[in-house]
């Protein structure tokens, strides 16, 4: 997928390529959460765990079957075999718990510890200071988080959302 871009007809530049928008974006968002990540002591994959758990977590134990090692791979479009290292890292910190569910053994449950949850304030404080601080309002990020999740559709990708 190209974008048109004015200065360059090669279909092949660089900047016209979409695939390297979202790449270049996506570098300098993670860039850009580098100090938080750096003071919570964590990397930027961890803080995406964290998140689902925190969501997780605030929903209390109702519907604790969702809450296993496969869901939060389809949550975060992960495969096990990504996700198992970086829980068993998350888990060594004291920041994971994991384990077997009682109703099926081949289950993982995975869930935040107490220090998962206590880093959650100061990771929202440092978002809504960064919003507050950027040249981007409110309404462009939603704007652009639904054009981002609508694109992720159209490729086809079945655990968008």
């Amino acid at each position: 997928m190209t974008v048109v871009c004015d200065d360059d007809s090669d279909e092949l530049a660089l900047n016209r390529q979409l695939c390297f928008a979202l790449y270049a974006a996506s570098r300098a968002m993670t860039k850009a959460y580098q100090p938080m990540l750096k003071d919570l002591n964590i990397t930027y994959p961890q803080y995406l765990v964290l998140m689902v758990l925190w969501e997780w977590a605030q929903k209390g134990d109702e519907a604790e079957k969702n809450k296993s090692l496969g869901a939060l791979g389809q949550r975060l479009m992960l495969d096990s075999g990504t996700l198992t290292p970086l829980l068993k890292r998350m888990e060594q910190r004291g920041l994971v718990r994991r384990r077997r569910a009682s109703w099926d053994e081949r289950v993982t449950l995975v869930e935040a510890t107490d220090s998962a949850m206590a880093l959650k304030p100061r990771a929202r404080t440092w978002v809504q200071q960064q919003l507050q601080l950027s040249s981007i309002t409110r309404a462009e990020v939603v704007e652009l988080h639904g054009d981002l999740w609508h694109f992720l559709q159209k490729l086809g990708s079945e655990t968008a959302r």
